[in-house]
């Protein structure tokens, strides 16, 4: 059985109320498109998610899904779903479709063109933000971008945050085995790592809107990205 083209991992923590739609999206996408792909939905929370996924699933043997009632954190998730997949090219986006799936169009290219991992960018000057962040989380958002800098570098990639990354499949294996971090900073993890090993990173504009649902806790969510960046910053030296 070949591999299909694409893997995309869909991390979800009580997503019952969206994960349908996501995957139909993504499904529709990649049938128009003509790609063989799998989805791999690595679901958290205990609203019903995982069963959802499942029944679908059960239909449908290019969707898969993984995860428990605990919740481990994205990074830890999207790691589980790395782990199962079999496409030549892995990705994830975000289960609330915060970018559309069809700008996969963006991400071809370059993969073809032999970029070892493509990163949307949402402060890339071609982007089209559709509905913007809380000025307070845009502040914020700066005020991260200033520290993770300066404790960890990655100068030249302007976004390390937005849920829309594709790897090729042995650098995603390669990369994905190595990392540790299970939560949100497990992006400047990963790209930290790609950066040590060499591998080529393109970043492209991306269509992007808030969905007015943050996860993050602003006080202990923000102590823990904090904690992780320096554990990163340690892990290198």
């Amino acid at each position: 059985m070949s591999r299909p083209y694409v893997t995309l991992v869909l991390p979800a923590y009580n997503e019952a109320l969206r994960i349908a739609q996501t995957v139909g999206e993504a499904q529709t996408y990649f049938e128009q498109r003509g790609h063989s792909y799998e989805i791999i939905v690595s679901a958290e929370g205990n609203d019903g998610t995982r069963e959802l996924v499942a029944a679908m699933a059960s239909a449908d043997p290019r969707l898969k899904v993984t995860g428990t009632v605990e919740r481990r954190g994205k990074g830890y998730g999207i790691r589980q779903g790395v782990a199962m997949a079999e496409g030549g090219v892995i990705g994830f986006t975000d289960a609330d479709n915060k970018t559309p799936i069809e700008e996969f169009d963006k991400v071809v290219p370059w993969l073809r063109d032999g970029h070892d991992l493509v990163i949307g960018s949402r402060r890339h000057q071609d982007a089209r933000i559709l509905k913007a962040q809380p000025l307070y989380r845009q502040i914020g958002s700066k005020g991260f971008a200033l520290v993770m800098h300066a404790v960890v570098g990655l100068h030249d990639i302007n976004d390390t945050q937005c849920g829309f990354k594709f790897f090729q499949r042995e650098v995603a294996i390669d990369l994905f085995q190595r990392q540790k971090i299970d939560g949100y900073m497990f992006d400047v993890e990963i790209l930290h790592l790609a950066r040590k090993r060499g591998y080529r990173i393109a970043q492209v504009p991306v269509r992007w809107r808030n969905d007015g649902d943050s996860r993050l806790q602003l006080v202990a969510g923000n102590l823990r990205n904090l904690r992780d960046i320096f554990r990163i910053r340690l892990s290198s030296s």
